[in-house]
């Protein structure tokens, strides 16, 4: 069983290290969110990861903070799938660019899709 934690170690919160995901990093879209990442080889893999939910889209904070919490929720329970992946360091961020609230089932199936392109 793996760990299905999602500890500090796990997040992307370094200034120096997101202006260089967003300078350096590849990105793409799978809707409802983008991605950005960044990767180095290392000698295991391991991956640290940055949500976002732009104001520009939900103005309201209450439901920033649910769209947050259901990508975080989807990423914690599936993140299982960046071990199949060849060994290196990852630096994702996941960025919610949609102008209305959907439901965790659409938001757990684009991030499954999204790591899913990140193991290849």
């Amino acid at each position: 069983m793996t760990d299905m934690k999602l500890p500090k170690s796990e997040k992307l919160h370094s200034f120096g290290v997101i202006r260089r995901l967003f300078a350096e990093g590849r990105g793409g879209f799978v809707y409802p969110l983008r991605y950005m990442v960044y990767a180095e080889s290392a000698d295991e893999m391991s991956a640290e990861i940055l949500f976002s939910t732009p104001k520009k889209f939900l103005k309201r904070a209450n439901k920033r903070n649910k769209i947050r919490r259901r990508m975080r929720e989807a990423y914690r329970l599936n993140k299982s799938l960046l071990a199949n992946g060849e060994p290196r360091l990852l630096q994702v961020a996941l960025i919610y660019s949609s102008k209305e609230m959907l439901d965790y089932k659409t938001i757990e199936n684009a991030t499954k899709r999204i790591l899913e392109n990140l193991c290849k």
